[in-house]
């Protein structure tokens, strides 16, 4: 079969997977169907064409790279003292969310935990990520009290200020990437997933992890690699048009913070972990999902598995089997990317182009997750006044209830399907502007592209019909 012939049909199998289903409300938070003015499936064609008409203007009017340098802006100096309270504010929520978690009510919707945890924590500090820059640096509980803990050591009569243990180079962002499917796994496949006291115990446990590695071998270098949240947020924030770097705030071009975003072992896997747990959270609400799972569950009880064990298994497989779908996808563009040129093999190409599904990534959760953020997300107006859930007013607040009608459902898909294409068409962005930086011949960065194009059309399609499906 040829290149053309392969890329032609995994284009139509995914696109017709975009026709697949009517218009139904998307994931989390969301009951219901839409009532969309215009069908999916023209959805669907609509954003294939977003796609390829983006392309085709890159390709006339984006002749020089843009994005392999920031520009950075200075904008202001950031004090001290500010970044100090950030860490203090990121410490005291932290503690409220293990004590409510183990003092309060274990009516998942009555407590404090855990709807910060899987909204605000989960899908918020993502947007902000994004939006201004690695807010996560400066309010995460763990990385100040290590920073603590290392000033406090360095201090003590006699202590050398040896550097910490070297960080295993092969070791990578592996740790990050198992950390961040468990805590997919967490939400979407375990049955304690929505128990105060559970998530309290993992939090602490997952909080002296994190501590004990950063005094170890040191806290920028955990936190970037093994630090799961740390590394996916930092991720993220390399789309952010600010950034700060020794007090100063700057300003830059979209985007351009990912170009120079350091591959490591792993960070491929890291990015596809991205995309394929939240693919399977919206796939474990499709028909064909309800259809598979109870044989797989069935095959896990023949083997002597009780139901509850066989079921998380059996979601388990589905959850790995969408991070390696993503995977799959993204390697076969990158096999017909380098058949372009000699030049670059297969492994340097998976490198090289790795940050241009970050924005894919963001736009997956955005659009899954839109939902959740702007509905549950209004329950921590209540439950700050109440956080254990026993009555309690504290700042007069526990009377708030959620408004329901403060957006429509189609109101809600514009925004999702929005996202998506808006991440797509930033990926093609960067894969172009990379392409032109590595390839001398600009006709030849254009022909790399091709297959580039097919994995963005690909992953859109594959991000409608996912957002469709649910409820069919």
């Amino acid at each position: 079969m040829t290149r053309r012939r392969l890329l032609l049909l995994l284009v139509g199998a995914l696109g017709a997977a975009g026709l697949a289903y009517p218009a139904t409300s998307a994931a989390h938070g969301i009951v219901g169907r839409a009532d969309l003015p215009i069908p999916v499936w023209l959805f669907s064609w609509a954003a294939a064409i977003v796609l390829v008409a983006s392309f085709v203007a890159l390709s006339a009017l984006w002749p020089t790279p843009q994005l392999q340098s920031e520009h950075r802006r200075p904008l202001f100096k950031l004090p001290d003292t500010v970044v100090g309270v950030a860490g203090a504010l990121g410490l005291a929520v932290f503690a409220l969310v293990v004590y409510s978690g183990f003092a309060g009510t274990q009516v998942w919707s009555a407590n404090f935990n855990v709807t910060f945890i899987y909204v605000v924590f989960w899908v918020g500090v993502p947007i902000a990520s994004v939006l201004f820059g690695d807010v996560f640096s400066a309010l995460s509980p763990w990385r100040t009290v290590a920073r603590a803990l290392h000033a406090a050591i360095r201090r003590l009569p006699g202590e050398r200020a040896d550097p910490p243990a070297r960080y295993p180079s092969g070791l990578g962002q592996w740790p990050a990437v198992a950390l961040l499917i468990g805590f997919a796994w967490l939400e979407l496949v375990y049955v304690e997933r929505d128990s105060p006291s559970t998530l309290a115990a993992l939090s602490l446990g997952y909080f002296v992890l994190m501590v004990a590695g950063q005094l170890a071998f040191g806290v920028d270098e955990w936190t970037s690699q093994a630090d799961g949240f740390g590394a996916y947020f930092g991720m993220l924030a390399r789309m952010a048009p600010l950034c700060r770097e020794d007090g100063t705030v700057y300003l830059r071009r979209p985007l351009s913070g990912l170009t120079s975003m350091p591959v490591r072992a792993g960070t491929v896997a890291l990015v596809c972990a991205v995309i394929g747990t939240t693919t399977f959270d919206g796939f474990s609400n499709d028909a064909v999902w309800r259809k598979l799972e109870p044989h797989l569950q069935s095959l896990f009880s023949d083997l002597g598995l009780h139901p509850t064990p066989a079921t998380e298994l059996a979601y388990t497989l589905g959850l790995l089997a969408c991070v390696a779908l993503v995977f799959a996808v993204y390697e076969l563009g990158i096999n017909g990317v380098a058949h372009v040129s000699r030049r670059y093999g297969n492994a340097e190409l998976s490198r090289t182009f790795v940050h241009t599904l970050v924005p894919i990534g963001f736009a997956y959760v955005l659009a899954h997750y839109f939902s959740l953020l702007i509905w549950q997300g209004q329950a921590i107006g209540y439950l700050a006044s109440d956080p254990l859930g026993n009555g309690a007013n504290i700042f007069g607040t526990s009377t708030y209830r959620i408004d329901y009608t403060i957006i429509s459902f189609a109101a809600i898909w514009y925004v999702q399907v929005t996202a998506l294409v808006a991440g797509h068409v930033g990926g093609l962005t960067l894969a172009h502007d990379k392409a032109l930086a590595i390839y001398r011949n600009p006709t030849e960065a254009v022909r790399s592209q091709y297959w580039m194009l097919t994995v963005m059309v690909a992953f859109t399609c594959f991000g409608l019909w996912l957002l469709s499906a649910v409820g069919t």
